[in-house]
């Protein structure tokens, strides 16, 4: 992991932006460092210390500073121990003790409040374009399959392809999704999860419930299809829907990410009394400083894991947004072309079948990309996370290529 902080390399950022000639605003950093829509609020709060830039935004804000990421991170690593060796020369008198910690307190406080309002907003832009891709494009598909009679269940990893690898490969685990939902088609054909009596957002959670957690033809269950490192608690992928609907709902995922984000001010609100005491004798004082220093630690050793669940939060949408444009487009063309019910396999011809698969496909991208578990990466231990983040990179960008080379 990097040797710098969140707030040195904030400082780093801002400094070298304006020492441009001319200055350049945090909006054109944003454009040249290819941000998306709402750049300049990150650039914002990356120079706030608030959130961190992952290695490829890094890269990208290097170069627009004419930078290399290297000379970046040094001289975020030289400002974080200038920062350490500042902060570690406390004052002597009582009452400057106190002044000190009381900003600190408050400086923790902020740092969570924000980091709270920055989850939730990313939190609640991931929900609106998930609810709509799922509504319009997952749901709509699944009808149209349940329609279909003799679809042949789509080819499944082997059991070998599994147990071989330390790391199952994306593909085999997208394609065991794709076959979850495939036979989560054929239960709520017969009945099952996602029936006609049941609707919406609470369909959709049996659905996938029944495409998550249903066995594959080996056995071996679909949820555990992500590959042995899953299993040892070193991979959470498969968090069983923390961002899907139907599980906690929309606000209950957002309720337990921003809880997760503001626990280390949280642990601080017995100190608060001290705080708010106009004097107090050094026991005290000594007994804050103690507080506020762990809470300052917790919230610098879980930087790394909020920055990377807010990169999912950024990345995920526009894979779903992506969907919801062209996937449901296609869907509909391909529901206009279908024969009229009832309707079998062989009645849809080469291209409906062709089509049929990959909607399939798509939407095992779709059920990987929601399901991502990302109140895992805000405890996660350091080794822990790099797996876990080099995973879910290469899912989502497994997942944003085979969508759009299908739709």
């Amino acid at each position: 992991m990097n040797e710098f902080s969140a707030e040195a390399m904030g400082l780093v950022i801002r400094e070298y932006r304006l020492d441009q000639s001319p200055s350049m605003t945090q909006d054109e950093l944003a454009r040249r460092a290819d941000y998306g829509k709402g750049g300049a609020v990150s650039i914002s709060r990356i120079e706030h210390g608030l959130i961190s830039p992952r290695e490829h935004r890094l890269a990208a804000i290097a170069l627009a500073l004419r930078l290399t990421p290297e000379q970046l991170k040094q001289e975020a690593e030289d400002r974080t121990r200038s920062l350490a060796h500042q902060r570690g020369q406390r004052p002597v008198k009582l009452r400057e003790q106190v002044a000190e910690t009381k900003r600190r307190y408050a400086e923790v406080n902020e740092k969570a409040a924000q980091r709270s309002k920055i989850t939730q907003e990313h939190g609640e832009a991931f929900y609106r374009v998930h609810d709509v891709v799922r509504d319009e494009f997952f749901m709509r598909f699944v009808e149209l399959a349940k329609s279909i009679s003799g679809a042949p269940e789509p080819e499944r990893p082997r059991q070998e392809e599994i147990e071989s690898a330390a790391r199952t490969p994306t593909a085999i685990r997208i394609g065991a999704m794709s076959a979850g939902i495939a036979n989560a088609i054929r239960g709520a054909t017969a009945g099952g999860a996602a029936g006609a009596a049941v609707g919406g957002a609470a369909a959709y959670g049996a659905f996938t419930a029944a495409a998550l957690f249903g066995s594959a033809s080996t056995g071996t269950a679909i949820s555990t299809l992500s590959g042995v490192a899953a299993t040892n608690a070193t991979l959470a992928l498969l968090g069983g829907g923390t961002l899907a609907a139907g599980g906690a709902g929309m606000a209950g995922g957002i309720l337990l990410l921003t809880g997760m984000v503001a626990a280390p001010a949280a642990a601080l609100a017995a100190a608060g009394f001290y705080v708010l005491r106009r004097r107090r004798n050094k026991k005290e004082e000594e007994r804050l400083r103690i507080e506020v220093e762990a809470a300052e630690t917790a919230l610098d050793q879980s930087q790394q894991g909020f920055d990377a669940m807010i990169e999912v939060l950024l990345r995920a949408p526009d894979i779903m947004e992506y969907v919801s444009v062209h996937g449901t487009h296609a869907l509909e063309k391909w529901r206009a072309g279908l024969p009229p019910e009832p309707r079998d396999w062989a009645s849809l011809g080469q291209d409906g079948q062709e089509r049929y698969k990959g909607f399939l496909r798509v939407a095992g991208c779709l059920l990987a990309v929601s399901s991502i578990n990302v109140s895992a990466l805000l405890t996660a231990e350091p080794d822990a996370l790099r797996e876990m983040d080099a995973a879910i990179d290469e899912t989502l960008r497994y997942a944003d290529r085979t969508i759009r080379s299908i739709v």
